[in-house]
């Protein structure tokens, strides 16, 4: 072993300018791990004896990729057929410095020992390790370094004492550093050609990576239309500091791939900024953060009222994306609204996606591999058709597959990109879940090796102590009459409740919480990959859980076949133990918020503290609810919810004084079929008292270890707002209650709720729901963050009128709340030591940000499920149903079905419309009229619900027709009942009786 000192220039954070000087260790003791080196002493040798061979390369051999093949081809690398691959340290470390999440793919790879990716330590080696030379960039010093670790490893490997030949190959895209390679007696290739090689895997050349002159050059063969091009980071950093720019998340309309919004300062206010056309969008993508620029008020647009599909083939898409701002519909009788064009792109969201190629784009006769440029479609319609190049058009037509964006040049009509991965067969439930996890970016993988190593070594023996209780100083709660109460089939209870009576009058109410940190310590591999989940993700069919089975509940697993080049994904559902979920008859560690309250369920005092306790019933909402009903039953467990019950609502009751908000959203539940898991019945989720009574303790809880968690950690407690919505988010809803002579005023979360009070129309029962539906679709998204990010002013939530507010109560399945525990233990033990997790406010922030975005994802993966299992349960079937206008559209209306829950747009107009009709859109009335009949929002009407496909099969999507009001050639006529299309659903207003669909 040799010392060697590094020297380096560092700014600190003052601005000082120091020299830091660090000891190197060089070592002759780092092996080459190559199974078929006797010179090394290896105990567990990773790469292969023997390695594949290519055409170009005959002797079997190793892969040493440079760090550019795994910042521009990473799913190459990730693909199952590249084996027995050098991952330099010098690539690593450049890696992390150029894209955190690339550096965090290739230490997953190098993770998966059947991959064979070996990490050499090359700065760490005597003999590979090299200093750099005078006026030698830092760039070719690192080039420079991975030649000298590929020449080392071929004369180790040719000289050494070895079982067979082996040598080592290099992969560059870099012309020079493969020329210098050369020079020096070097195997080298580019990707595209050794990826040739492999005949066996012909999908890899379609994965390649363009390189930048190529992927331009292909773009200046459409010439269609030129984008602006975007100003660099330093004009838009300095454009947002004067005010000139603004910067907000993109984020384009479902109905409308034409028409986005922008959530930025116009006029000294926070409001949607409109942006118009893919002109003025510039090649920013769903999810981009983006640089716009107000135009001049002359040019702002008004809400385009018009729902548009993305075009079928390719030339009416550029016609499409031709269109300038000036060419969109618009609304003049609303009020103008801010509009604005991108003017550069502070942060991509580019992401694989999911989706299909265009059959219309493929050419030549079927079973043809030369290579052509195709279209794929993102399943996502917000996303921009992607043009890329394949060997494969015809084996993949039909495919579900995934593409990757690599360049948007201003001379492209489209993105342009590269194949990734095959995923299945479009239709295949399967495959479409897949599809939507991998949409949503959910991940879905099995729990490693490595963090299964974290659970507890009894596993399933597991069991609560007497050394739980004295050792740990928790409060024995075993003897109370503890119950817990949610959904059916629910197996991940996070909570549970007691009440019992005081002797001065008073009582005293708990609520335990599965005590979820006692198994999850900081720093396990098993918290880091809880954190990066984020939180359990609810399907229709199948749950993907943040957590281990052994710890939460049953875990679904997803494991993938391959098969004559299709994926085929499979779920299988392993028995839950569930040593954290407070199942009844069970002793289990909890977290327990205690308060004193008098008979009006006014708080006396509260207290924390860790507990045990053996929950006595677990009860469905049903069944509390039936125990509070039946005055038959009186002993103490059902006279304790009828407490309970008695004291939520009074609590509910007071929040609702303060001004929270009853709003509404249509929840559908399936009933799916055993063995198939196909949905055999939709309805809509009923809410009883019950649930009302659980959701009061929870808030409450969560509001108390709010303020107790903020009075210790003033700068770093994890807590949760829900942002005030702009008063212009409520302006067409506004808009359509006065036409009924109702005023919607939004100043304040009381007045909010007090309007919607007042949304009553005696004749119509459903009004007022649906009033409370769209006021949702108004509200801006709650949010964690860390208190010492924000003033206090803005901690308030709006939707529960309360000045603090946290998650504490659901710790199996939210990340936020395993945080909040560690705080609150923080709170009440004075001898817990803690690190910078809990105090580190900008760690605090990091950590929110990603428990955000995976929240939002779950959220949309969920809708994504309820639409798929909708789409298949009305599939090959025509159902006709009463339903409510909620919105109109210049080119149509959306329907609210509120037996279902569901939602669609019928066209007046437009290519989705065969038939003529004199159907005009009125915007003073914001209707839409055809003689006598009329259409307006909230209006009553009778669709015909079926599921079609698009024009190449490829989308399946539920088409809604009119049939009352009865408009002359436009409206269907009422069909009468058929056998093959018939379904027999149980009306769950009466239970004995069948509707006929």
């Amino acid at each position: 072993m040799s010392l060697r000192a590094k020297s380096f220039i560092k700014r600190t954070k003052k601005g000082n300018v120091i020299k830091v000087i660090k000891e190197h260790y060089l070592r002759d003791d780092i092996w080459c791990s190559s199974a078929s080196c006797e010179s090394c002493n290896h105990t567990d040798a990773l790469l292969s004896a023997t390695p594949r061979a290519t055409e170009s390369f005959r002797t079997p051999h190793y892969i040493v990729p440079d760090t550019n093949v795994f910042m521009n081809q990473i799913d190459i690398m990730e693909h199952p057929a590249i084996k027995d691959v050098i991952v330099l340290q010098t690539v690593r470390e450049e890696l992390r410095h150029l894209s955190m999440p690339i550096y965090n793919r290739v230490n997953a790879i190098v993770a998966d020992k059947n991959k064979r990716f070996y990490a050499f330590s090359n700065e760490h080696h005597k003999e590979t390790y090299i200093e750099r030379m005078k006026d030698e960039s830092p760039n070719d010093r690192n080039d420079r370094a991975i030649r000298v670790s590929v020449k080392w490893y071929a004369n180790h490997l040719a000289n050494g004492k070895k079982k067979a030949p082996i040598t080592v190959v290099m992969l560059s895209d870099d012309r020079d550093n493969r020329e210098k390679a050369k020079s020096a007696a070097i195997k080298c290739s580019s990707v595209r050609d050794y990826v040739a090689d492999l005949t066996d895997t012909p999908e890899l050349v379609d994965m390649v990576v363009s390189a930048k002159d190529a992927s331009e050059a292909q773009a200046k063969v459409d010439g269609k239309i030129e984008y602006e091009e975007h100003l660099s980071q330093a004009q838009i950093a300095n454009g947002v500091k004067n005010g000139k720019f603004s910067q907000g998340t993109l984020n384009i309309s479902g109905h409308n791939y034409l028409e986005a919004t922008v959530m930025a300062t116009v006029e000294g206010k926070q409001q949607n900024v409109y942006i118009v056309g893919r002109k003025h969008m510039n090649r920013s993508i769903q999810g981009d953060t983006v640089a716009i620029q107000v135009l001049p008020k002359a040019e702002w647009k008004k809400t385009a009222s018009v729902a548009i599909e993305e075009d079928e083939d390719e030339a009416m898409e550029m016609r499409a994306e031709s269109e300038s701002a000036d060419g969109m519909d618009v609304d003049n009788a609303l009020p103008e609204m801010p509009t604005a064009k991108v003017i550069g792109i502070i942060r991509k969201k580019w992401r694989p996606y999911c989706g299909f190629i265009s059959k219309k784009s493929i050419h030549g006769t079927e079973g043809s591999t030369s290579a052509q440029n195709v279209i794929f479609r993102a399943m996502d319609r917000r996303i921009p058709s992607i043009k890329f190049r394949t060997t494969q058009a015809h084996t993949l037509a039909g495919q579900r597959i995934v593409v990757a964006i690599d360049s948007w040049p201003t001379t492209s009509v489209l993105p342009l990109g590269h194949f990734v991965k095959t995923l299945g067969s479009s239709g295949d439930k399967e495959t479409e879940t897949e599809v939507l996890l991998l949409e949503h970016d959910v991940p879905f993988q099995e729990f490693s090796k490595r963090i299964l190593e974290d659970l507890p070594a009894e596993g399933e023996d597991w069991v609560v102590l007497d050394k739980h209780i004295h050792n740990e100083r928790r409060r024995d709660f075993r003897h109370l009459n503890v119950c817990s109460i949610d959904p059916p089939g629910c197996t991940d209870i996070d909570d549970a409740l007691h009440v019992r009576a005081l002797p001065n009058g008073n009582f005293e109410v708990g609520v335990h919480i599965a005590d979820v940190t006692y198994f999850v310590k900081p720093g396990m591999p098993m918290d880091e990959e809880a954190a990066g989940r984020g939180t359990t993700v609810y399907l229709v069919d199948k749950r993907i859980d943040m957590l281990p089975s052994l710890l939460g509940t049953s875990e679904y697993r997803l494991f993938i076949s391959t098969k004559h080049g299709v994926r085929k994904a499979k779920y299988i559902t392993p028995i839950a133990i569930d040593l954290c979920s407070l199942r009844s008859n069970v002793e289990r560690l909890a977290f327990s918020c205690i308060w004193e309250m008098n008979e009006n369920a006014e708080i006396v005092n509260v207290d924390f503290s860790k507990s045990v306790i053996k929950s006595k019933f677990s009860f469905t909402y049903e069944e509390a609810q039936n125990r509070i009903d039946d005055d038959r039953m009186q002993d103490d467990v059902t006279k304790g919810i009828r407490t309970l019950n008695s004291f939520a609502k009074k609590l509910k009751q007071r929040r609702l004084e303060k001004g929270a908000l009853t709003l509404a959203s249509p929840e559908v539940r399936f009933n799916l079929e055993n063995d198939s898991q196909d949905p055999v019945d939709v309805e809509l989720k009923e809410l009883k008292d019950t649930n009302a009574l659980v959701e009061e303790f929870m808030l409450l809880a969560n509001i108390s270890v709010a303020e107790r968690i903020y009075a210790k950690f003033p700068d770093s407690a994890l807590l949760r707002r829900h942002p005030t919505p702009p008063d212009s988010n409520f302006e067409e809803l506004r808009r359509a209650l006065s036409e009924f002579n109702i005023s919607l005023e939004t100043s304040t979360s009381k007045e909010l709720s007090d309007s919607l009070d007042r949304a009553v129309i005696p004749s119509d029962p459903y009004f007022n729901k649906m009033v409370r539906i769209m006021t949702t679709r108004c509200m801006l998204q709650a949010q964690y963050f860390s208190s010492g990010t924000e003033a206090e002013q803005d901690f308030r939530h709006y939707g529960l009128a309360c000045p603090i507010y946290t998650h504490f109560t659901s710790p199996i399945r939210r990340y936020s709340d395993v945080m909040v525990h560690r705080l609150l233990e923080a709170c009440i033990d004075a001898d817990l030591t803690y690190g910078q997790e809990l105090t580190d406010k900008m760690r605090m922030k990091e950590l929110c940000d990603n428990l955000n975005f995976r929240n939002r994802m779950a959220q949309q993966a969920a809708r994504s499920s309820v639409e798929l299992y909708t789409n298949l349960f009305f599939r090959n079937k025509v159902v006709e149903e009463d339903g409510h206008v909620i919105r109109i559209l210049r080119n149509g209306f959306v329907v609210l079905v509120q037996k279902y829950g569901i939602e669609g747009v019928v066209y007046t107009s437009g290519d989705q419309v065969t038939s003529k009709n004199d159907i005009v859109y009125d915007q003073h009335t914001n209707s839409l009229t055809s003689g006598d009949a009329q259409i307006k929002i909230f209006g009553e009407v009778k669709v015909r619900i079926q599921i079609d496909g698009d024009l190449e099969g490829m989308r399946q999507k539920m088409k809604m027709s009119l049939i009352q009001p009865y408009i002359a050639g436009f409206s269907v006529e009422v069909e009468a009942p058929k056998a093959s299309r018939s379904i027999e659903l149980p009306d769950h207003s009466n239970p004995s009786k069948k509707l006929k669909l």
